[in-house]
């Protein structure tokens, strides 16, 4: 195959002809730190046990006033990293919680088995969290080449744990799982396979297997960027990547993609409007350029000042096929 460049990618904005338009915020999804205990080859965060990056108290503070005031906002969608290892995780959920907010926590499930987090189970389901856990395979060999060594067989564990917890099986207390396909390391790409399908395929197995039940599967498409971006352009794959996502935009998704209704704050309380532009550093603004941050929302008593959303290549990986979220396929 010959090698793509850049320059053979359409921009992004050019593609949709239009710009993005914000509407209504309903979602807050809070980046707690880089602070992890794994460090999966597919983490466009780039998180691992030796990063270091956290909310501080300050930040913290701002944002449950923020939770506090605006009635709006229906759901604190806690990440990192892993958000449980890092400072502000549980004033969060209990102020959100106490707001009758839904609040998610993007669990990697093998946290549980760290020291000083063993009770994090019992806490999520007395506090009724939604569980969005990263299984990016129903099979052992997959997962661990992701993920770790003795990933999976932890993960097992865990989701078995959350069952004891009533976990799937009450209507409160939500477990869904992600998949994630595998970093490509040639150029016969694909997209993510039919989320209703593969839904059932994750069921049966993990059933039959494990006795263990969730919710929903969430099938998510690699976006090239964080350490995918580096895998990708040490292959020299980047730009036949991005094009072949481009190959397969789909116009339909457009109006359901995350950024639409969501914030995305950093540690730092700067606002971006979706995890992956915070990654590469690309800010929300209002229309007369100035950057956002939780402060100025507070000062402002409004949510809704952004007009455009920031676009890039990438947003190819949220627009191609049936397109990918942190909810999943968007149709």
């Amino acid at each position: 195959m010959i090698a793509l460049n850049t320059n053979q990618i359409t921009p992004f904005f050019q593609k949709v002809k239009h710009p993005l338009n914000k509407q209504k915020i309903t979602i807050l999804q809070i980046n707690l730190g880089r602070r992890c205990n794994l460090a999966c080859t597919h983490c466009h965060v780039e998180a691992s046990p030796k990063r270091t990056e956290e909310l501080s108290p300050e930040i913290c503070q701002q944002l449950i006033e923020l939770i506090n005031r605006f009635p709006q906002l229906e759901t604190v969608d806690l990440t990192g990293g892993a958000p449980e290892m890092n400072y502000g995780f549980k004033p969060l959920v209990e102020a959100a919680r106490k707001a009758k907010k839904e609040v998610i926590v993007r669990s990697n499930l093998t946290i549980f088995f760290e020291d000083g987090f063993e009770e994090l189970p019992e806490y999520f389901a007395r506090n009724k969290l939604r569980v969005i856990a990263s299984l990016p395979c129903y099979l052992e060999d997959n997962v661990d080449k992701q993920r770790g060594k003795g990933v999976y067989n932890a993960s097992i564990r865990a989701i078995q744990k959350l069952n004891r917890l009533s976990y799937a099986f009450d209507a409160n207390l939500v477990l869904d799982l992600v998949y994630n396909p595998p970093i490509p390391s040639n150029d016969n790409f694909s997209l993510t396979p039919n989320q209703i399908n593969l839904e059932k395929d994750y069921k049966i197995f993990l059933e039959d297997h494990f006795d263990i039940r969730f919710n929903q599967l969430f099938t998510i498409t690699n976006l090239p960027i964080g350490r995918i971006k580096t895998y990708l352009q040490n292959k020299k794959l980047y730009a036949s990547y991005v094009q072949f996502l481009e190959s397969h935009y789909n116009p339909e998704t457009l109006d359901y993609v995350m950024c639409r209704n969501q914030l995305s704050i950093d540690y730092l309380g700067n606002i971006y409007d979706c995890d992956f532009n915070q990654m590469e550093n690309i800010p929300a603004t209002l229309p007369n350029g100035e950057t956002l941050t939780v402060e100025t929302l507070l000062k402002m008593g409004n949510l809704d000042v952004i007009t455009d959303i920031k676009t890039a290549n990438y947003c190819y990986g949220c627009t191609a096929g049936s397109g990918s979220s942190c909810g999943g396929s968007l149709i």
